[in-house]
């Protein structure tokens, strides 16, 4: 990868955005974090395209936001999965970015708000996907949604909620996602990577908040949640049965290693997978889309993969 430096679009929302909600607040008080990390996505929220539907609703004890667009259904459904290091972050934090999502993909979005860690660690995660999975396959009709046609996405800790949940799928014997959708996301919990060292300070994620996420997520450094794939899918040995994935990964980000080693145990399996490198951009860049010309380019190719894998069951040509 070539890494230019990180765009200058993107950096000027980053120190914005970080006014408010800066590195050390990881060590904040939970409710502070959760709080400030809400108020701050809020402010800098977009405006949802007029033309969706939107609910909040409960699903079994988990609250899910439902973004419909208009016109004929049924439509591909799409589970999302928030980031947040599975410690922070809601539905008010992902709302536009789903609603933009659902708009242009012409997907039915259901955001997941899941219980977070270090409360609940995993697999409470694990358990609530399940849950809200399988109400959109037995109840999606009445909201618009194709039961056979649903993929998985997600952002950063999004993204491994979304590959535990197709292995999990997978070794329960039950229908597997026609997708996945991997953004900049966490998939191994190795914090000695090349990226993570390289970008240990980066813009919108360091080094030192990765390793607070995934001690609050797994627990104990050491513990049996270490070394299950379905937590931490760069360490399973066997990919077989997994959907196609389309991953994108950005240079200024510790967390870019691990995309690109799941893509390369993807291509081994001979699994359909293709990834998107992001040379001018960091962690967290969906969220600069709008200010930020590499951000919005990388946003419009998540959603055109998104349209493709639900749709089609194909990655983008």
């Amino acid at each position: 990868m070539t890494t230019l430096p990180v765009d200058e679009g993107m950096l000027k929302f980053y120190k914005e955005l970080s006014k408010l909600s800066p590195p050390e607040s990881a060590h904040w008080p939970l409710p502070e974090q959760r709080k400030g990390w809400d108020d701050v996505c809020r402010m800098f929220r977009a405006p949802r395209p007029e033309r969706l539907m939107v609910e909040d609703l409960d699903v079994d004890g988990v609250h899910v936001r439902v973004f419909r667009p208009p016109g004929e259904s049924p439509k591909p459904g799409v589970i999302y999965f928030h980031g947040g290091g599975w410690v922070v972050g809601s539905c008010e934090t992902h709302d536009d970015m789903c609603a933009e999502l659902a708009d242009q993909a012409d997907c039915v979005v259901v955001l997941v708000d899941y219980r977070l860690a270090p409360e609940n660690p995993h697999p409470a995660q694990l358990e609530d996907s399940h849950k809200v999975l399988a109400w959109m396959r037995s109840s999606g009709r009445a909201l618009g949604i194709d039961p056979a046609h649903i993929i998985g996405a997600g952002d950063s800790a999004g993204g491994q909620m979304t590959v535990g949940l197709a292995l999990s799928l997978r070794d329960q014997g039950l229908p597997q996602l026609r997708g996945m959708v991997l953004i900049y996301p966490v998939l191994g919990a190795d914090t000695e990577t090349a990226s993570y060292i390289r970008n240990a300070h980066a813009p919108c994620l360091t080094r030192e908040e990765m390793i607070f996420y995934l001690e609050s997520f797994l627990g104990a450094r050491g513990g049996p949640s270490w070394t299950d794939p379905h937590a931490v899918p760069n360490t399973a040995t066997d990919l077989s049965g997994l959907p196609p994935a389309y991953i994108t990964v950005a240079a200024h980000d510790p967390l870019c290693d691990d995309g690109i080693i799941f893509h390369g145990k993807m291509k081994a399996a001979g699994l359909a997978v293709a990834i998107r490198e992001e040379p001018a951009l960091a962690h967290s860049y969906m969220r600069a889309r709008h200010v930020s010309a590499p951000a919005m380019a990388g946003f419009k190719a998540i959603a055109e993969a998104v349209r493709h894998l639900a749709h089609e069951g194909l990655l983008p040509g």
